[in-house]
């Protein structure tokens, strides 16, 4: 018995050591707990600053060639000739094709002859009618003749320069639509032509702008087909009259389209750029945090602690206003200066430590088109 007493002792003092050690490592474990302090949340930051807007106007247009035709004969034959090659460009007056015209050289021939023997007729009963050997009424008929043989030989000619197919303007031509040995029909397309420079683009807006549109506004446009490509241009006319439909007014603008990048029929995004310029606090749109119960901010706010200053994120509320590109407008909440935390929002709460890494980071943009918050 005694010596299952002392075993007994044994094993609980060994348990009550054990519990001992087990709780004062807990107990460490929850003190250096208590003491760490995270590391700073890595993330980057920009400044709320003034800048002046101008207000514009957005569409969406179709861009025109100032002139554009698809080349097409004004009288049926044959191609006999073919002159342009597909996409070249070309001169007003350069030759495209010609037409099969031996018919027509064979009857002007013949009409020449009659025109010269109808000027010796002429030239023969003038002199007669000189000594009074013919009546007035035979030189006048022959005077008729010789006319009417002019013009029937300008007609065939007429005829010929229509079977020379030449270009109505200069510009680029487009695929060639016709073949060697082809017969045309009136009207047949033989060749699409575009004049490039300038084009225009046409677009609509609604009565309710009006009152603030005349022409010579620069009118900006950008295409999918060149993204960060802005191309700058005028409005040159309103419509005077509104689409009883749609209750809008049709508008076109000029761009001059050096570069021949705008083409006809390109569908472009359109604003018309108001004279106005409005004072806005910007912010880069990813610094917000949208929520149904408002939109917020991290501001970022130095905070000393032992002596030792850090940097904190404070979620503030704020007011949005309209877009501007890669920028918000902040109508309240915030004032000029106060720098914000652009990314690595979510994983931050109120009063995180926070250390800026701006190093690695795209500068937002604006766009030509500032567009209103969503209500």
């Amino acid at each position: 018995m005694k010596k299952i007493i002392i075993g007994l002792v044994i094993v609980v003092g060994v348990a009550v050591g054990l519990g001992l050690v087990k709780g004062l490592q807990i107990g460490s474990m929850i003190a250096a707990g208590k003491a760490f302090v995270p590391p700073p949340e890595t993330i980057t930051s920009a400044s709320a600053r003034e800048e002046q807007w101008q207000d514009s106007l957005s569409a969406v247009g179709s861009v025109n060639a100032a002139q554009g035709v698809i080349v097409s004969p004004e009288i049926a034959g044959t191609v006999t000739e073919i002159d342009f090659e597909s996409g070249a460009t070309v001169n007003q007056g350069d030759l495209l094709i010609k037409l099969d015209a031996t018919s027509e050289e064979a009857q002007l021939r013949a009409a020449e002859a009659q025109v010269q023997l109808a000027k010796l007729n002429l030239d023969r009963t003038q002199k007669l009618r000189t000594d009074n050997t013919v009546s007035q009424s035979e030189l006048d008929q022959a005077d008729a003749t010789l006319k009417q043989n002019q013009a029937n030989a300008d007609a065939i000619r007429a005829t010929i320069d229509k079977k020379n197919i030449r270009a109505p303007f200069a510009g680029r031509l487009g695929i060639r639509l016709v073949n060697l040995g082809e017969q045309l029909d009136v009207g047949k397309g033989i060749v699409s032509l575009q004049a490039l420079t300038p084009v225009y683009v046409d677009f609509s807006l609604p009565q309710q702008n009006l009152s603030q549109l005349s022409t010579g506004l620069v009118v900006q446009v950008t295409s999918d087909s060149y993204p960060g490509t802005n191309f700058t241009g005028e409005l040159t006319a309103i419509n005077p009259d509104l689409n009883s439909m749609t209750r809008s007014v049709q508008l076109r603008a000029k761009f001059e389209n050096a570069d021949q990048l705008l083409r006809p029929g390109m569908f472009v995004h359109v604003a018309v750029i108001l004279p106005q310029a409005e004072a806005v606090l910007a912010v880069p749109a990813t610094a917000i945090l949208s929520a149904p119960f408002g939109d917020a901010v991290y501001l970022i706010e130095p905070q000393v602690a032992n002596g030792v200053t850090n940097l904190v994120a404070q979620q503030k509320f704020i007011r949005t206003g309209r877009m501007h590109g890669d920028f918000v407008g902040v109508e309240s909440g915030l004032k000029a200066g106060d720098r914000v935390v652009t990314s690595g929002l979510f994983k931050l709460h109120n009063g995180s430590s926070v250390q800026e890494n701006n190093a690695a980071t795209d500068s937002p943009k604006p766009s030509l088109t500032p567009t209103l918050p969503n209500s």
